[in-house]
């Protein structure tokens, strides 16, 4: 038969793509967002991760009370983050959690050592490196599938007290549902919060796009271009200066299964647009 040959390549060709996809291949980009259409923005960051190391002039690789290297004491975590366990290559950021017996400069020896990125200082009496009052945040980020992982990003005051604080991305004890956090005190100084969640969705599978609206009357947060939860009430919004993260925790709210031994969370890209 003439054209056999062209029809067959056609269909291994198509095969291949249907594969690709149903891999949720690491190597194809993530979707591009944006802010709101219809409004005037200007785009105050943008980080693409481009070439093999990361930034440490935008970036700092620890929490504000960096003393070689830290940790989350308020959650319990079981990792202590160091600078060593980040990395950029192929257009992406790599936050890789391993389990190793890491003594912290506070004298405790944590079973995992992983990374995290902050638009914050390198320790306490530094100044931020950038921060930032209302706007619109995004980035793309393919969380790890291996359960005990907390992966999160996330806006801290520049004040380095909480709450406020706003957790555009956390998940806890799943991949497969997103949790969206507002923290605030109420007007006899308790801690409040408030949360959204969407899935299920296989979100280990592929790169998502997470986002968050914060304005002077609304939070509201977005996945994959779609909003999925929104704060209004006054007392929920904040309204000081706050820090960007990223980070790959471990052991919230159960540790990892003794079988796993690493975790990996990619960043294709981070972005922020003010009015």
């Amino acid at each position: 038969m003439t054209g056999g040959r062209p029809l067959r390549r056609a269909a291994l060709a198509l095969l291949l793509v249907l594969l690709a996809a149903c891999a949720g291949d690491r190597s194809a980009p993530a979707p591009r967002g944006g802010p709101p259409a219809g409004d005037d923005w200007r785009t105050v960051l943008a980080e693409d991760f481009e070439g093999d190391r990361l930034d440490t002039g935008r970036w700092a690789t620890c929490y504000d009370w960096n003393v070689d290297g830290c940790t989350n004491e308020g959650n319990d975590e079981l990792q202590w983050y160091l600078p060593g366990q980040v990395s950029v290559s192929d257009g992406r950021l790599t936050l890789t959690a391993e389990r190793r017996d890491t003594r912290g400069s506070d004298g405790d020896v944590y079973p995992w050592r992983s990374g995290m990125i902050s638009t914050g200082r390198d320790d306490w009496y530094s100044r931020p490196r950038q921060t930032f009052t209302y706007g619109y945040f995004e980035a793309a980020v393919r969380i790890p599938a291996e359960p005990g992982m907390f992966p999160a990003f996330w806006l801290m005051p520049a004040s380095r007290f909480t709450p406020p604080e706003v957790d555009i991305m956390e998940f806890l004890g799943t991949s497969r549902q997103v949790d969206m956090y507002v923290h605030w005190r109420d007007a006899q100084g308790a801690e409040q919060r408030a949360n959204g969640s969407h899935g299920p969705v296989d979100f280990a599978a592929r790169s998502h796009v997470f986002g968050l609206l914060w304005e002077p009357d609304r939070l509201v947060w977005y996945v994959d271009g779609v909003e999925r939860f929104r704060a209004t009430e006054p007392e929920q919004i904040p309204h000081e200066p706050m820090e960007v993260l990223l980070n790959l925790a471990v052991g919230v709210p159960d540790p990892p299964p003794d079988q796993v031994d690493s975790a990996r969370m990619t960043v294709d890209w981070v972005r922020v647009w003010q009015r």
